[in-house]
């Protein structure tokens, strides 16, 4: 294996299949490399605007990503992998630049992510599957190595 210093990985979620086995890989990695793993969840722009709209209530949309999160830190646990979370809003309707890619990679900015390791979805147009836009962005513009699985 490639010798690598790696002491954080960021993976980006969204409740997806694809996110679950974006984790999968995001904790093999982790483990396999000593490091700790965060996990991302960015909420799409139709949850977004039915927050800012007051047409779906922000606790569910809270309840639903701690669900997953939760998830997520069961896994790591169960491999030893030291863990984090934290959720973003991959839209703004008052920020243009404000775009799922353009979150993720601010993310790994801030917090010096070492790794990413993100979810290739295929771009159905299903709620909440924010990541497949957002993956070929990453792709391209990450200063860090990533991982498209």
């Amino acid at each position: 294996m490639t010798d690598l210093d790696i002491d954080l990985v960021l993976v980006p979620v969204d409740g997806s299949e694809e996110s679950h086995e974006a984790v999968d890989y995001a904790i093999a990695l982790a483990a396999e490399y000593d490091a700790s793993v965060h996990a991302l969840y960015v909420l799409d722009e139709e949850v977004v605007r039915a927050i800012d709209h007051g047409v779906v209530d922000e606790s569910e949309v809270a309840d639903d990503s701690e669900a997953f999160t939760d998830s997520v830190a069961r896994r790591a646990d169960a491999a030893g992998v030291p863990h984090s979370n934290s959720i973003a809003y991959g839209f703004s309707t008052s920020v243009k630049t404000v775009h799922p890619g353009s979150v993720v990679l601010d993310t790994a900015e801030e917090l010096e992510s070492d790794f990413i390791v993100v979810p290739r979805e295929p771009v159905s147009g299903d709620p909440g599957e924010v990541l497949g836009k957002a993956a070929e962005y990453v792709l391209l513009y990450a200063s860090q190595p990533v991982l498209s699985v």
